[in-house]
């Protein structure tokens, strides 16, 4: 069985490097300049590729929302308003196709209903991904589907029933599913990181990590626990307004987040016991032979 998918030039699986995303998702705040400034310690970072959300607001806010009042750095208005204010359209994701082509970085989008995968297409993207609130919509996963790229579904607010329904609906092919708790930021006690472990028992696919903890320690143990695929939100300051900025990481923490995962699959290796040329000279020196009469 080969436990892989291919995101654009990358292979993603067993045996391969871990991909590592970026998530910018709404932290930009809807400014074009903070985007092109994220993307630039994404790259800098050493990520393998930045993603965003994208919505339709209209269809994606429930209608006993769309009315509500919310305080917000445009002022005190609807959420629906608010929704609008914070989503990119056709002119901002030309520009981020554009810069991240001049960066070399790959991009690509969590598109929470159809007509977000319909306005996507034109940019080509390697990827699509399903965000954890629509697995259950499976007229989306059909129609996800139905474009033929790579497919990552997340798995957050889901049970291991629901999950199994989505996979029923896409099929396993060209498909890769993160484990994932959607609570911003998530303690510890709840990431149940054995998860992993758990879904990469019941499917024949690659199995990552999508992580919205304070902190670096969790994506190197899910990259010990069989993750071949790290996920986490960026943002340029933690203090910054916005819903997902608190379980984020800053440009500085990125940096080394890469670093970790890299040394930690570095760290794996085969489990095959052998001695390795760098231990002779100890083995030499230290190595007491007890021969037994």
């Amino acid at each position: 069985m080969t436990r892989e998918i291919k995101i654009g030039n990358r292979l993603v699986g067993d045996g391969h490097p871990v991909y590592i995303i970026a998530e910018i998702g709404i932290n930009h705040n809807g400014d074009l300049d903070i985007t092109k400034q994220m993307i630039d310690a994404a790259a800098h970072a050493g990520v393998d590729a930045v993603k965003f959300q994208k919505r339709t607001p209209e269809i994606c806010t429930p209608l006993e929302q769309q009315k509500q009042m919310r305080e917000t750095p445009w002022g005190y208005i609807t959420y629906l308003d608010y929704r609008y204010k914070v989503e990119f359209g056709e002119k901002e994701y030309l520009e981020i196709d554009r810069y991240c082509k001049k960066k070399g970085i790959e991009w690509f989008a969590s598109v929470w209903d159809e007509q977000a995968v319909d306005f996507m297409e034109q940019f080509d993207t390697p990827a699509f991904k399903i965000p954890s609130a629509s697995i259950t919509d499976h007229n989306l996963l059909r129609h996800t589907r139905k474009t033929g790229r790579p497919l990552v579904i997340s798995t957050g607010m889901s049970t291991i029933e629901q999950i199994r329904a989505a996979v029923e609906v896409v099929g396993t092919e060209n498909l890769a599913i993160t484990h994932c708790t959607s609570t911003y930021p998530c303690e510890p006690e709840e990431l149940n990181l054995r998860m992993i472990r758990t879904l990469r028992d019941e499917f024949p696919c690659p199995v990552g990590y999508s992580g919205h903890e304070v902190g670096l320690v969790p994506p190197q143990v899910a990259v010990a626990l069989g993750a071949c695929m790290i996920e986490r939100h960026l943002t340029l300051d933690r203090a910054m307004w916005g819903s997902d900025q608190a379980a984020s990481v800053e440009p500085s923490g990125f940096e080394r987040l890469v670093k970790y995962v890299r040394v930690a699959e570095a760290s794996l290796g085969d489990g095959v016991k052998r001695v390795y040329e760098s231990e002779l000279s100890s083995l030499k020196k230290l190595r007491r032979v007890v021969i037994e009469d």
